[in-house]
């Protein structure tokens, strides 16, 4: 929450100089600057970058969209500070690993910088930071949600494909989904890396070696497209049971083909496109929502793919 002299100071300029007022009567030049722990090479992310763009242009407020270019969680630390030493009025951050970022983003909030954590990390951690509210997917549960399902349709074991296991909330969507299906993890789970190509060859080498696999699961459009190529090569695509998280081109066709049985929409859009609605409200009427935000899971199937299909990669 700001402090108590950044509100009455924003007070007095509203009361005594009407020129610095906007059109619709409220505005005073918010700025709010999203930071994300994804790599420049993530495509996922544009959903996340039209969100932020369109919610700034029709809230009248201007945005900024930051990210360590590799993915370095230390990178996104110190990104996270010095988003704060430029002093917006609001920071939206993912929270990917807890113990790395929960300093500088309570540093930002004790400076008086209004935060609302997105994407990653829990409800709980969220508050536990100072943040306003969380708008995301909590994602042990999502996994858990996907584990329970494919229990359901039979499955005893599986593959998880981490392109991204240096974030704790990665491994969490596969720790989720082996509880769900009331498993170990044990080694069902690789380091995948993020080249499509050796990704492809890491499945491929698995599948080889673990030929009873039943299931396999992908984290997301950067694991999900070279597994299913690499489905394609071994023969096993549409065989073999097969989820992943988020959407993209290549998975909905997955998913129209027969490849993908299930996709977990966390609605990226809504998680960047939301914080900032919130953020202008807040700071122009003191309005704030009392409950945090779920934007997922939701299993999107062949069935439903319609607009997510004429979406897929920009608003989906």
């Amino acid at each position: 929450m700001k402090s108590t002299l950044k509100k009455l100071m924003l007070t007095a300029a509203i009361v005594v100089s009407p020129l610095m007022v906007s059109a619709d009567g409220h505005g005073d030049n918010l700025k709010y600057i999203l930071v994300s722990h994804a790599p420049d090479s993530d495509s996922w992310w544009n959903t996340i970058k039209n969100g932020i763009a369109l919610a700034g242009e029709q809230m009248g407020v201007s945005v900024e969209y930051r990210n360590p270019p590799t993915g370095d969680l230390a990178d996104m630390a110190r990104i996270i500070e010095q988003a704060a030493a430029s002093n917006p009025d609001g920071i939206i951050t993912t929270l990917s690993d807890y113990d790395l970022l929960k300093g500088p983003i309570r540093a930002a909030v004790d400076q008086g910088i209004d935060v609302i954590i997105m994407n990653s990390g829990t409800p709980e951690q969220a508050a536990e930071v100072g943040a306003l509210m969380y708008v995301g997917q909590p994602e042990y549960d999502a996994g858990y949600a996907a584990g329970l399902r494919a229990k359901r349709d039979g499955i005893g074991s599986f593959l998880c494909v981490n392109h991204y296991i240096s974030s704790p909330s990665s491994t969490e969507r596969c720790q989720g989904f082996a509880d769900g299906l009331g498993i170990d993890l044990g080694n069902q789970m690789i380091d995948s890396g993020q080249d499509p190509a050796e990704i492809k060859n890491r499945v491929l080498a698995y599948l080889s070696a673990n030929a009873g696999t039943e299931a396999i699961l992908t984290l997301g459009p950067t694991s999900a497209d070279p597994t299913m190529l690499a489905l394609a090569e071994n023969g096993m695509a549409g065989d073999i049971y097969f989820g992943t998280f988020d959407l993209g081109s290549e998975i909905v066709k997955g998913l129209k083909s027969g490849v993908i049985n299930w996709g977990i929409d966390q609605q990226p859009f809504l998680q960047a496109y939301l914080p900032v609605v919130v953020l202008a409200n807040y700071d122009r009427y003191g309005v704030l929502p009392g409950n945090n935000i779920n934007s997922g899971p939701g299993f999107v199937t062949k069935d439903a793919l319609a607009k997510v299909e004429e979406f897929a990669g920009e608003y989906r």
